[in-house]
């Protein structure tokens, strides 16, 4: 299972709400969903330099990071500037059930995939239960933890 909770930008949010400054834009949105045997993750970095972003896994914590950068050439004169600039990272906890050792990334068109397969021993298998004198007769189990 998937888990998403980011304690700091909880706090972040929870600060902005109090002080009326709710306008901050969220950066490095995120849709996840299952797919089969996997999660899928897409995180939007538009304008990001795909070799900025790293992808760092530490127990069962995955964090994304990348860095956005523009600089107005000399003689530019900058009527707006709006899009954030610098290093932005996301954090995801990972559940038990996850093999993290063998995520997948691409990033295309602005938006960054994960693919996280489920662990095998997370996934549904077949138990052989015998009975007093006769055969083994399969039956399914499903050991997956979401």
């Amino acid at each position: 299972m998937l888990m998403r909770f980011d304690p700091f930008r909880e706090l972040d949010r929870l600060a902005s709400q109090a002080v009326g400054a709710g306008s901050r834009a969220p950066v490095m949105a995120m849709d996840a969903y299952r797919r089969g045997d996997q999660f899928v993750v897409h995180f939007d970095v538009p304008g990001v330099d795909p070799s900025s972003i790293d992808l760092t896994v530490e127990k069962n914590v995955l964090t994304v990071s990348a860095e956005r950068q523009w600089q107005p050439q000399e003689g530019d004169q900058v009527v707006v500037s709006e899009r954030p600039q610098g290093r932005f990272s996301r954090q995801v906890f990972l559940g038990e059930a996850l093999d993290a050792d063998r995520i997948e990334a691409s990033c295309a068109d602005g938006v960054l995939t994960l693919r996280v397969p489920v662990a095998e021993q997370a996934k549904p298998r077949k138990v052989e239960v015998t009975s007093g004198g006769g055969s083994a007769q399969p039956i399914e189990t499903n050991a997956q933890a979401t």
